[in-house]
């Protein structure tokens, strides 16, 4: 099997050259660029199955190239890394698109471990293959294809909020807090991941598939148990 290819995009180049060198070390195929315009190129020329953002480059922002990315209809699992320790900057970076961050200083084994999770999340297998498509009213979960659809119209999603949708939906009425969420959805043990992260994906979520956002009818809040599909 070949290794996963993986786009760094880090202006730094002490922090860059040893995270390349311990990502290959690692069994990834990295390509390193060190601004915006050079990724942008890249993406045109090879097909990457996961990417690592620095937010603070030289010709903009890695928030703006996540947004970018899922705009173009790219899904594949975006690991954001900030030197900032706000919320906000946590938070925007999982709306526009994200699928994780990690904090700078880090550890390189936590960011392997959060890269390979978020691999198998994504090109894993999750959905139970006895079961092809899943309907909730006018909502379509289509499991083979991975499109989505509500009252006949195409609901374009990013891979983590899919395997999201898809995994609540396949325990309609079942409850599950947050830290069952990181295990068995983004494949995060108790010592990995941010509880927030599954927040801000179910915000996400509401705000495409549900009717009003602000009253969510499929994926409903139980009260001191996390969240539900509605059976």
């Amino acid at each position: 099997m070949s290794p996963p290819s993986l786009l760094l995009v880090e202006d730094d180049q002490s922090i860059a050259l040893l995270l390349e060198f311990g990502l290959e070390a690692d069994g990834f195929d990295v390509t390193r660029v060190a601004n915006l315009a050079d990724a942008r190129t890249r993406v045109q020329d090879k097909s990457f199955q996961i990417a690592v953002l620095d937010v603070n480059l030289p010709d903009g922002s890695g928030f703006e190239l996540c947004k970018e990315f899922r705009e173009a209809g790219m899904r594949l699992p975006i690991l954001m890394l900030t030197g900032r320790t706000d919320t906000y900057d946590k938070v925007h970076g999982l709306e526009v698109g994200a699928d994780d961050y990690l904090e700078k200083p880090f550890d390189q084994d936590e960011l392997v471990a959060r890269l390979r999770a978020l691999l198998r999340r994504t090109y894993g297998e999750l959905a139970d293959t006895s079961t092809t498509h899943i309907e909730i009213g006018d909502l379509v979960i289509d499991l083979t294809t991975q499109r989505v659809m509500r009252a006949g119209k195409i609901i374009h999603l990013t891979a983590t909020e899919f395997k999201l949708l898809a995994y609540l939906a396949q325990n309609p009425g079942t409850p599950f807090n947050r830290q069952s969420l990181l295990e068995d959805v983004w494949g995060y043990d108790e010592f990995v991941g941010d509880a927030r992260t599954v927040d801000v994906h179910i915000r996400n979520l509401r705000q495409k598939i549900e009717l009003d956002a602000a009253n969510p009818t499929v994926i409903t809040t139980v009260r001191g148990s996390g969240y539900m599909m509605d059976a």
